[in-house]
């Protein structure tokens, strides 16, 4: 359980990327949150400050995820294929401080209720966790009785989770997708959230297209759909940067390497696509099935929330992007697509959410909301029964 009593923090002497570079600065941290960043912090005697050196460092925005299994997935192979629920370390230990939990295919031996306890428990932990409502099926599974209630009242549901073009799906109707779709955004209306309707995309030769078709009735605009593992195959990838020239926003995850996804990046640097409007995920504690033509499952593995770091160390390695354009994948551009206040920047009266990097961009430190939840690279903070 995180106490609330102020505690003083001072980061001296890191190389701070808000993402923007803004060069050697000091970070005074307050209890949860940023109050001060300028080239030298002095303060007086008797406070009794920690002060971390963090010369030679490099300090990032704390990660975010958009989307993690944070209950577990899979299930596709019957009970015993069922992936275990995420713990704290697992995603302090990759830089993560803030994620949003989503539901897999299973809605029958998962609930959307114990997936707002265990987004509750992580917030309790320590880290900041949102989540969406509903799964990959039709009606949308609920915590209040409907999409709307659940987005306009719980702080932590930011939208809605469905999916087309996808063999395990509902195969939702057209009117039922924009019936869902038009719940989250009136519910984001009352409640002053953008009202988020994350869609899985599956491997059908649809792809996107039903996500155009509603845009073609008019009323309801591309900027609530946000659509997840866009990056799963070619015809996909194509229609995403599509959906990103019209306005939209997508997730792409590193399926199947960090090699694969830098392919991705460089793609979407070639054809001149808006960066601020794509973000990455891990899919952790998801599972990923393979299937055969007949649709018998073949394989199956876990997702692990770790990929995200790796993936930014892979693309600031390549070169293909500057630190900065790469920390704005998991840092700036899933707080604004999501509508995250005080999240993915460095900045005065925001979260206390910071990674301390060595040179070779390796973790020393992670603070979540002021909080040091990893120290030299070790997990200090564990959940209750880790």
């Amino acid at each position: 359980m995180v106490s609330d009593k102020p505690i003083f923090t001072l980061i001296r002497g890191g190389d701070v990327y808000t993402p923007d570079h803004i060069g050697v600065k000091d970070i005074l941290v307050v209890g949860k949150q940023i109050v001060a960043i300028d080239n030298e912090i002095e303060l007086p005697d008797g406070l009794g400050v920690s002060v971390i050196d963090a010369s030679g460092k490099q300090v990032f925005p704390g990660l975010i995820d958009p989307h993690v299994h944070v209950l577990g997935g899979g299930g596709e192979g019957g009970p015993a294929t069922r992936t275990p629920e995420i713990k704290l370390s697992d995603i302090t230990s990759a830089g993560i401080t803030t994620v949003v939990g989503v539901l897999g295919t299973d809605n029958v031996s998962r609930s959307v209720d114990a997936l707002y306890a265990k987004t509750r428990g992580l917030c309790l932990d320590g880290i900041t966790a949102y989540m969406f409502t509903g799964s990959f099926h039709y009606p949308a599974s609920t915590i209040t009785g409907s999409v709307k209630k659940d987005v306009a009242f719980l702080r932590e549901v930011v939208g809605v989770k469905t999916a087309i073009s996808d063999h395990r799906d509902s195969h939702i109707t057209l009117d039922e997708f924009a019936r869902v779709s038009s719940e989250a955004r009136f519910g984001g209306m009352l409640g002053g959230k953008k009202g988020i309707v994350h869609v899985h995309m599956g491997d059908g030769e649809q792809g996107l297209k039903p996500i155009y078709d509603l845009l073609e009735r008019g009323n309801i605009t591309i900027n609530p759909f946000y659509p997840t593992h866009v990056s799963r195959n070619p015809m996909l990838l194509e229609q995403g940067i599509e959906f990103v020239k019209q306005g939209g926003a997508i997730d792409l995850n590193p399926e199947s390497s960090v090699e694969a996804t830098l392919e991705v990046v460089s793609k979407l640097v070639e054809r001149g696509v808006n960066l601020s409007r794509v973000t990455f995920s891990s899919d952790g504690n998801g599972s990923h099935c393979v299937f055969n033509e007949a649709g018998e499952l073949t394989g199956l593995r876990v997702s692990s929330v770790s990929i995200i770091i790796e993936t930014l160390r892979g693309i600031i390695e390549s070169g293909l992007l500057s630190i900065v354009d790469a920390l704005r994948f998991f840092t700036c551009n899933p707080a604004d697509i999501l509508g995250l206040e005080g999240k993915g920047r460095i900045a005065t009266g925001f979260d206390a959410d910071l990674l301390i990097l060595e040179s070779d961009l390796s973790i020393d430190k992670v603070y979540a909301q002021g909080r040091l939840m990893v120290n030299d690279g070790k997990v200090l903070v564990k959940g209750a029964f880790e």
